[in-house]
């Protein structure tokens, strides 16, 4: 059993660390300031625009899509520790590299299963990062966990689909380069296979009957690192029946098939979280005193940074695994390993995120340091893409099965 990686994963690993050193981690309060200046908090900030044709200049570029002919052709398991190096700065590093979410799904699905059309109108430039884009999933109004229950109707009217529904938290639509939305809903909502009555669309931002409604904050905050996330409202949207991607029917298959990768994604990089906040641990322990010393002599401290160097560690190995299980025996063979790093990871690093916070007292809570935004992002991902007990749920039925 190898533990090392191979040589393109090491030389990405070290140009990506010294772009991070370089340009990233300087830019952190650069970002803060410049977007304070805007007119409007989404509009794009100057030095996120900078950096992105730097990322491009030194090949830093799309690493997440394994597809060669768009991407870097990296596996998974040659991706996840580069995720984690720009998990460290989860706000500015997958954007200004390409590699962010929703648009790295989004990007997934039309390589997978747009057709020629739809690659050349939105995947390359998405590709290229000349617009960015959303994903059209989730519903105010019912338990969208369960992706059976969305109630957005697309409806076929001759050579045209009607879009009608409501939708929120969708990340990304807030971006002013926001300019394709992938939408989910019912084409056949009384078919007798529940999972066969969803389909996607790809609906342009300037459709008529596509309204934004309003921005939806996570714990207070617009993240606009992700193009923020929006409630957007299908009022009749129409768009030609060219616009669907795959077959009618097929949405619940793809949308399995996006999540997928997305789920890996987020654990990689919350990985990077977790070093990071052991690091900002660490520096506040060894300068920072009180009661008569520093606060690295003191026992319960030294107990927090140990516990979360072990949970890290175990955390890696199981993402590793899960991604090589990914490039060997595909998605669906990962599918145990895929739903245990979604439970362990968010749940692991909320808590590592937690104690950061409170060593750092009230800095922790407060714009000064990257903890409580990195905590917001951390606890949003035990309900993002599947909440935990769903994981669990259907993690526990494939244990008992085999008793069964």
């Amino acid at each position: 059993m190898d533990f090392a990686f191979d040589a393109r994963t090491e030389e990405l690993r070290a140009r990506l660390l010294a772009f991070m050193d370089e340009y990233v981690y300087p830019a952190e309060q650069v970002v803060h300031e410049q977007r304070a200046a805007l007119a409007s908090p989404w509009e794009n900030v100057p030095v996120v625009e900078e950096l992105k044709a730097e990322a491009r200049r030194q090949g830093l570029w799309n690493l997440f899509l394994p597809d060669s002919e768009y991407g870097a052709g990296l596996t998974n398991l040659q991706y996840a520790p580069l995720a984690e190096i720009m998990g460290r700065s989860p706000q500015i590093a997958p954007t200004v590299t390409n590699c962010a979410a929703p648009d790295t799904g989004n990007m997934e699905v039309l390589t997978q299963f747009g057709d020629e059309p739809q690659r050349k109108q939105w995947l390359q430039p998405l590709l290229a990062g000349e617009i960015r884009s959303a994903f059209a999933m989730t519903e105010p109004d019912v338990a969208s966990s369960d992706a059976t229950n969305i109630t957005t109707r697309i409806e076929r009217d001759g050579d045209e689909y009607v879009i009608t529904g409501r939708k929120w938290y969708i990340s990304g639509a807030m971006h002013p380069d926001c300019r394709i939305f992938i939408v989910m809903g019912k084409t056949d909502p009384d078919g007798a296979d529940i999972r066969r009555q969803q389909s996607m669309v790809l609906v342009p931002r300037d459709t008529p009957g596509l309204r934004i409604e309003r921005a939806m904050q996570v714990f207070g905050y617009e993240d606009h690192y992700h193009g923020g996330h929006a409630e957007v409202i299908f009022d009749g949207a129409r768009v030609p029946v060219s616009n669907l991607i795959g077959e009618e029917g097929g949405g619940f298959a793809i949308a399995q098939a996006r999540l997928g990768p997305g789920r890996i994604h987020h654990c990689m990089r919350l990985i990077g979280m977790a070093e990071r906040a052991i690091e900002l641990m660490c520096r506040r322990a060894v300068f920072r005193d009180a009661f008569g010393k520093a606060l690295a002599q003191q026992g319960v401290v030294q107990n927090w940074i140990a516990d979360a160097r072990v949970a890290v560690e175990q955390l890696r190995l199981l993402v590793l695994k899960t991604a090589w299980m990914m490039d060997t025996v595909g998605n669906r063979g990962a599918h145990t390993e895929i739903q245990a790093i979604k439970i362990a990871t968010p749940r692991t690093v909320v808590g590592i995120l937690d104690r950061a916070i409170q060593l750092y007292g009230a800095g922790g809570v407060s714009q000064d340091f990257p903890l409580a935004e990195l905590y917001a992002g951390a606890r949003t991902l035990m309900i993002a893409d599947g909440p935990d007990e769903v994981h669990q749920r259907s993690l526990a039925r494939r244990e008992l099965k085999k008793y069964l």
